[in-house]
Order: structure tokens, then C-alpha cells, then sequence
């Protein structure tokens, strides 16, 4: 069984970063491959970036590549999703998931993962 609890989330001004990190407890996480979905007011969840088991893999949402990155320290079982030059548009509830296996068909799928986090909270003001 994996758990992840996210945290650093935040209100900040447009223009301003935040790392975010979900903290997985369970035996397997180095061996899953890992993500983060966010949703905003009104909207559906959606992809933000990937990461594969090992770390050498990642993939990012148009809306947010080149200002996102994202990382993992298995040593501490955590995942990390650093948010640069933020809009208000990325304004979100973002949740850290866990994928059901070592690798993953559609990264972007939220059905590919089936561990989540209870979310952290994003806001972006203009």
C-alpha cells in the first residue's frame, strides 16, 4: 500500500515559484513511476508532469513545460514538482499519484495511477 501527502502549497503573486512535494510511505515507491494532476475551480483534473521509476524519464503538460520541473529523491520517497514564473491560471488543487505498476501505458491517464494524494492548494494571484 502506498500513501502520499502533499505539501507547500500556497497563495503567491503571479510571476512567483513554489516547490511542491508528496511524501510516499510504502515499501515500492522506487519502483513506481509517479505524476502530478492538478484541478482548478469548475474544471476537470488534469496532467501536469511525469516522472518514471528511475527519474531519467519525464514529461510535461504544454501549459506548463519549460516552467515546471519535476523530481524525486528516493532516498527521502519523495517527489517534488518545482513551479516557476506561475500565472493564474495555474491555480489549482495539485495532486501527487502514484501509478499502479513500474511503468505506464498513457502518462498523462489518471486512470494509469492508483495512488493518490489528498491534494495541496495552488493560488496564483494577478
Amino acid at each position: 500500500q502506498v500513501q502520499l501527502v502533499e505539501s507547500g502549497g500556497g497563495l503567491v503573486q503571479a510571476g512567483d515559484s513554489l516547490r511542491l512535494s508528496c511524501a510516499a510511505s510504502g515499501p515500492t515507491f522506487s519502483s513506481r513511476a509517479m505524476a502530478w494532476f492538478r484541478q482548478g475551480p469548475g474544471l476537470e483534473r488534469e496532467f501536469v508532469a511525469y516522472i518514471n521509476w528511475s527519474g531519467t524519464n519525464t514529461y510535461f503538460a504544454d501549459s506548463v513545460k519549460g516552467r515546471f520541473t519535476i523530481s524525486r529523491d528516493s532516498t527521502k520517497n519523495t517527489v517534488y514538482l518545482q513551479m516557476n514564473s506561475l500565472k493564474p491560471e495555474d491555480t489549482a488543487v495539485y495532486y501527487c499519484a502514484a501509478a499502479r505498476a513500474m511503468y505506464v501505458g498513457q502518462f498523462g491517464a489518471a486512470r494509469e495511477y492508483g495512488y493518490w494524494g489528498q491534494g495541496t492548494q495552488v493560488t496564483v494571484s494577478s
